[in-house]
């Protein structure tokens, strides 16, 4: 029987992590502790942000039950925990992640560089800390292997694109009987595989489900062009460009038949309904969906890595 992680009326969270082009710390911040609109509007330097901050009804822009209380923004992002602080009402500064060890309930590590998540993770872990990692949770066989052994160990860990809780999608998560037989599904994403490409992958495996067989990624750095195949007989497309913009998160379903295309459009409610979920987690210890989920998420990437390192030949996921 599930019990709690965390018993406590009010939760405290940490989060971590400055990487170049992702500022999740701001936003996902001001979804626990609201924001100062006025300065965020003024300074963010990721203007989308304030931008759909600032559409939220005040009643409905929070998750209760939850602050963050202590920011830290190691690596070679463009802001400061400073800033974050100001502009998302953090009260506590930290110059080291370590430093929140037995200050806070939980952490969140918002970084989407895949081969840093095991040493930033691995304090936590060790102190028993419950973490949610940031999509990807990993990019590479040993790093997977260490994630594998700590969840298996019990370890408190959560990782997810917020992509998997899209509005729009959620209709083809439920049913896409009639559509028939699922026969080509296309996304396609902005900026890189390494970091989004867990974006496009995510946003469908709760459509098809597990079962994904091959990959060919035929493509290079700046436009990776990966097809998957699924034990369902689907085909998979997926091409992530460097500068991708207005076809970024378009998704296509074609079965025998019908066809859809749909396009994430509401940002803020994925990665609301993301964290609350982590929430939710640690609340009662019931994951949202089942670890083995990430793990083959994870040779997803790794293999559309391998692919392309190897020429485009297919490689097994």
């Amino acid at each position: 029987m599930n019990k709690p992680i965390v018993d406590k009326e009010e939760l405290r969270l940490a989060i971590f992590g400055a990487t170049p082009g992702n500022a999740h710390p701001y936003s996902w911040s001001a979804m626990f502790n609201g924001y100062d609109r006025e300065r965020m509007t003024r300074e963010c330097l990721y203007p989308a942000i304030p931008t759909y901050l600032n559409k939220q009804p005040e009643a409905t822009l929070t998750i209760p039950g939850a602050k963050v209380t202590h920011v830290c923004c190691t690596g070679e992002g463009e802001f400061t925990a400073e800033h974050v602080a100001a502009c998302a009402n953090i009260p506590n500064v930290v110059t080291s992640p370590e430093e929140v060890i037995g200050h806070v309930d939980a952490v969140i590590i918002a970084t989407d560089i895949g081969s840093e998540h095991v040493e930033r993770c691995r304090p936590f872990v060790e102190a028993g800390v419950p973490i949610f990692v940031d999509k990807p949770m990993v990019d590479n066989p040993a790093d997977l292997a260490v994630f594998d052994q700590w969840i298996e160990q019990g370890s408190p860990i959560l990782s997810s694109s917020s992509m998997r809780y899209t509005k729009e999608f959620l209709p083809y998560r439920m049913s896409t009987h009639n559509l028939g037989q699922l026969k080509l599904v296309t996304m396609s994403m902005a900026k890189y595989w390494e970091t989004y490409g867990i974006h496009a992958i995510e946003a469908i495996y709760p459509i098809l489900g597990p079962g994904f067989l091959t990959c060919r990624n035929i493509g290079d750095k700046n436009r990776n062009f990966v097809h998957f195949t699924h034990r369902c007989g689907a085909d998979v497309f997926i091409y992530v460009r460097k500068d991708m913009g207005a076809g970024t998160g378009l998704l296509t379903l074609q079965g025998s038949d019908g066809f859809d295309t749909v396009k994430s459009m509401d940002t803020f409610y994925a990665f609301k309904t993301q964290l609350e979920h982590f929430v939710r987690y640690l609340r009662t210890g019931v994951r949202p969906f089942p670890y083995q989920e990430t793990h083959e998420l994870m040779r997803m990437i790794i293999a559309g890595l391998n692919s392309r390192e190897a020429g485009g030949v297919e490689v097994e996921v």
